[in-house]
């Protein structure tokens, strides 16, 4: 690791998502967010995959950044559902769909499903890019459960659905140094942090 603070941008304008990097990568970066980027466009999510759209966000800020930046797709997927929501995981119930929506829909979609059929996982997918090329990929999983209500208001997006295995309390349950510790989001910044490029 390098002896100074590396700059690191996330392409995200999600605090929450913001916040976690920052607390999961600790003091070696100096991590900030497209509120430094105001003429940065929305990127749309049109890959088939979270690396897919990983790499577009992460390469097209890169083209207007001055040093290390890395974006993030991740979502969850359910066996039973065929590997859905996955990259529709934020806009699972629509184009605008808040949590609590998408939440209700994929409770929905699993009524009268039991123990087996209600096998999940979370998956993340960091792209490392910079002045405009992918440089580097690092992912992470964490496996689990839906449990039948939300639990917990903790985190955000599915974490109060979402029983890691080896719990019984929900993402949105468990302190957040516990989630940081072992979620498919802390699996890949793990990756990142060790990556042997940075100086």
């Amino acid at each position: 690791m390098c002896s100074s603070l590396i700059p690191l941008l996330v392409s995200t304008r999600n605090t929450h998502k913001v916040r976690e990097i920052r607390t999961i990568l600790g003091g070696s970066f100096e991590v900030s967010d497209l509120s430094l980027l105001l003429a940065m466009p929305e990127v749309e999510e049109t890959g088939p995959t979270f690396e897919d759209n990983a790499t577009l966000k992460a390469v097209a800020a890169s083209l207007l950044f001055d040093g290390w930046v890395i974006a993030d797709d991740s979502g969850l997927e359910v066996d039973a559902l065929g590997g859905a929501p996955g990259v529709y995981s934020a806009r699972y119930a629509g184009p605008a769909a808040v949590d609590a929506e998408n939440n209700a829909l994929l409770l929905r979609n699993l009524e009268g499903r039991h123990g087996g059929d209600r096998l999940a996982r979370f998956r993340c997918v960091i792209v490392l890019a910079r002045s405009g090329r992918k440089l580097a990929t690092f992912s992470g999983a964490v496996e689990g459960v839906i449990a039948p209500q939300p639990r917990g208001t903790q985190g955000f997006g599915y974490d109060p659905l979402f029983v890691p295995d080896g719990f019984c309390e929900t993402f949105g349950q468990l302190p957040p140094a516990t989630k940081n510790r072992l979620s498919h989001r802390a699996r890949a910044l793990g990756k990142l942090r060790d990556w042997g490029g940075w100086c």
